[in-house]
């Protein structure tokens, strides 16, 4: 290969691994500034608070809202006081007076710890030094806070509840905005609020009226109130024999039960003969309904029959004694025919 040719090989190479050594510095830079990653080194803190909750290993170590170091581990000592240990990745010395502040990073819970420097002597707090906690501050407590502004709160769409309370979480930790600034956005909300009077004199007005029916009949209320406590005091006085009838039930129920599984062969028995006795009623249909058709007829000549008293009158208007032998033909030795006018007239038989 001809020393030209070289050179035009050489130069884009060289082109290319300048640019790949420029992009990976550039990206560690970015991720050590704006990430967790720790390039090794640093110098290690320690820190006690009364209250540390919310802060976990990894979180910010600020200073002047610069990241300069990370918290790597919490811990308690002496069953009473957190104490944090926290890593400087950038070459800050830290003085003895340090101030050590937790605050909300965020609305929903992530907390950094912001370092700022008191009044004193200018001396250096050495290596795994510890920051006592007459130098500490934990986070606000939001819970105390909020509940101050509840009644606004509850009056407010969730978009101004987050404004407001992350706007007030910033005042107070000193953050940004001032407390006239704060005013004066809880003024705006509260004629927010005002816009609504109509829909409040309605509710209050139909609260009145809710209040004046009550008292219009605050002797039937009454009434209803003291006949509910003499109806609950006499269940009370009950009580033992409600106890005991809810006992015997039980035993009633055990006994009814035990009674069901004796007679359930003899019930199984009957509803199949019920069964049965259905299935040939339908199959009579036609025999019953006759029957039933006729029966009127044969009843009221059976009342003509028993017209005389508690017996039957019978007429013998024709009579045949024939009678066949076994081996002989048939004879006939008797045979009554009536002229009685009771046997013309077709009387009973």
């Amino acid at each position: 290969m001809s020393a030209i040719q070289s050179r035009k090989v050489a130069a884009p190479l060289v082109k290319l691994i300048i640019f790949a050594a420029v992009t990976l510095a550039v990206t560690g830079v970015l991720a050590s500034t704006l990430g967790s990653l720790a390039l090794g080194g640093g110098t290690t803190y320690r820190a006690r608070f009364t209250d540390v909750t919310g802060v976990l290993p990894g979180d910010d170590i600020r200073i002047a809202g610069v990241k300069v170091g990370q918290v790597t581990k919490v811990g308690l000592v002496n069953n009473s006081v957190a104490q944090l240990t926290f890593k400087m990745q950038q070459p800050v010395p830290l003085p003895t007076t340090v101030h050590a502040t937790v605050r909300y990073r965020n609305l929903i819970g992530q907390r950094y710890v912001e370092l700022t420097e008191g009044p004193g002597n200018g001396a250096r707090l050495r290596e795994n030094g510890l920051i006592p906690l007459s130098q500490t501050t934990p986070a606000l407590n939001l819970t105390v806070l909020f509940n101050g502004f509840q009644p606004l709160f509850t009056a407010l769409n969730p978009k101004d509840v987050n404004s407001l309370a992350y706007e007030i979480i910033q005042v107070l930790q000193g953050e940004s905005g001032t407390v006239s600034g704060l005013v004066q956005h809880s003024a705006s909300l509260i004629s927010t609020l005002a816009d609504q009077d109509t829909v409040i004199n309605k509710v209050i007005s139909n609260l009145n009226t809710v209040l004046s029916t009550l008292d219009s009949r605050q002797d039937e209320l009454s009434d209803t109130i003291s006949q509910l406590q003499q109806f609950v005091s006499g269940l009370a006085a009950d009580r033992t024999a409600i106890g005991q009838a809810i006992t015997n039930i039980d035993g009633l129920t055990s006994a009814t039960g035990s009674l069901l599984k004796d007679a359930r062969p003899s019930l199984s028995a009957d509803v199949s003969g019920l069964g049965s006795l259905a299935t040939i009623l339908n199959d009579n249909t036609d025999v019953i309904n006759s029957t039933l058709t006729n029966l009127p007829g044969e009843y009221q000549a059976l009342t003509r029959t028993a017209s005389y008293g508690s017996w039957f009158n019978f007429y013998m208007c024709d009579f045949d004694g024939r009678v066949a032998l076994p081996g002989l033909r048939a004879v006939n030795p008797v045979t009554f025919n009536s002229t009685a006018a009771s046997c013309k007239s077709g009387g009973s038989k």
